[in-house]
């Protein structure tokens, strides 16, 4: 595979994962901002806080069905496809949040509606990461392939910088203000525009040539099988711990939605403060990453994955400290240092993963692995780390042990992991 043809899957997979990011973070921003008062009873804090991180909860719930669907239309039908299809139902469904009415116009059917489009973002989701992935390790040039599998992980800082810049202005405003005159509904209706960016990209690409040799392979078989069913009868180990190797790639809700949670609450900080700090901490998440994965090939991979988790483990003992300081330059200082040996985690993660799979159920094992994990700690971590802060408050040992055993997990699973044989077909 010539390396123009890599570099325009990599950019497409970029592109179309910046634009399914753009439309997580904004909802995960508003969940933690507006929902709660937007959706819900106004008479109740309570529930509009439980109601606001049920409903993101939710879509890391869903997540394993879209892996199911996707997976097996990857699988079978072809990487291609399935991608185009999970961003235009990504696209529509989050355009279609930014036309609801609030609890006040419509009463118990506004959360309903709410929750169902939360539960066709989560299906999109779980079907764009694995295929976004394979597209761009199955067309990379060998010893490269970590980094160019790195661009579709790039698309998640990226997109948040996107959902942080329209959130920094709009929430300028009083959150009454938001509600009362729509302007909350920019940043879903705008996900419209970007959708036709990203279909743009992708119908130029050509399929993976992993998965059509694979196809000439595999002509004489059954077609009828499943490859869900075939993951779980001949690689239930791998799937096991590609699960638990996954886990400290989801402590970026650690680094966005728990620090609002954490400075707002605990240490009594202004919402737009730490907006405004995790913009520019999504700038440097987003200018390190591809470096960090183009250096990592110098490096056994597992190596470079253990080391990056326990240097994450690390420094969330230094970020703790740093932004009880309470300014919007010590935020940005402390949870930078974090995201900086995380994203050297979350960027490697996904190529390394990528080949734990035979190709003929690779799309499937990827993304039931990375969504299984999804819909476990995914939902867990914003429900866990909210307790601990409610119950806490600005005590944040608690927390940072929490932090530390996401990543134990990790690293223990990414050991067993290499002891287990690679498919690098």
């Amino acid at each position: 595979m010539s390396n123009s043809s890599a570099k325009k899957v990599a950019f497409a997979a970029f592109i179309g994962t910046t634009i399914e990011w753009y439309d997580f973070y904004i909802y995960a921003l508003a969940s933690v901002l507006i929902f709660g008062q937007l959706f819900f009873p106004d008479d109740n804090q309570f529930v509009q806080i439980l109601g606001s991180f049920a409903t993101f909860a939710v879509g890391f719930l869903s997540r394993p069905l879209g892996a199911l669907l996707f997976g097996h239309i990857g699988d079978r039908l072809g990487r291609k496809k399935s991608l185009i299809t999970t961003l235009i139902l990504m696209g529509c469904a989050t355009t279609c949040v930014g036309l609801l009415p609030s609890y006040q116009q419509a009463g118990i059917l506004s959360p309903i509606l709410l929750v169902t489009l939360r539960i066709l973002q989560g299906i999109a989701v779980g079907g764009e990461w694995g295929g976004a992935v394979l597209m761009t390790n199955e067309h990379a040039p060998k010893g490269l392939k970590n980094f160019f599998s790195s661009f579709a992980q790039w698309g998640s800082p990226a997109g948040n910088i996107l959902a942080l810049l329209v959130f920094s202005y709009i929430i300028r405003s009083p959150i009454a203000e938001l509600i009362n005159s729509g302007y909350w509904r920019i940043p879903f209706l705008a996900s419209s525009i970007l959708l036709i960016i990203g279909i743009i990209a992708r119908v130029t690409l050509t399929e993976s040539p992993v998965f059509i040799e694979s196809c000439k392979k595999q002509a004489n078989l059954k077609q009828d099988s499943i490859p869900i069913i075939e993951v779980l009868k001949k690689s239930t180990p791998l799937l096991i711990l590609s699960i638990g190797a996954n886990v400290l790639s989801f402590s970026g809700i650690f680094s966005n939605t728990l620090m609002i949670g954490y400075t707002t609450i605990a240490l009594g900080i202004e919402d737009k403060i730490i907006v405004d700090a995790l913009f520019w901490i999504a700038i440097v998440h987003f200018v390190v990453q591809p470096f960090i994965a183009y250096f990592s090939e110098k490096y056994s991979a597992t190596r470079f994955l253990i080391c990056s988790a326990i240097l994450a483990m690390g420094s969330v003992f230094l970020l703790f400290p740093i932004i009880q300081l309470g300014t919007k330059n010590s935020f940005i200082i402390g949870i930078s240092l974090n995201v900086i040996c995380y994203s050297g985690f979350y960027g490697v993660i996904a190529g390394y993963l990528s080949r734990v799979f035979p190709t003929r159920i690779r799309y499937t094992g990827l993304s039931i692995s990375y969504q299984g994990c999804a819909a476990i700690f995914g939902s867990l971590i914003p429900m866990i780390g909210a307790y601990i802060i409610y119950t806490y408050k600005a005590f944040w040992i608690p927390l940072a042990l929490f932090y530390c055993c996401l990543a134990l997990i990790s690293i223990i699973c990414i050991y067993l992991l290499n002891r287990y044989h690679y498919y690098d077909e």
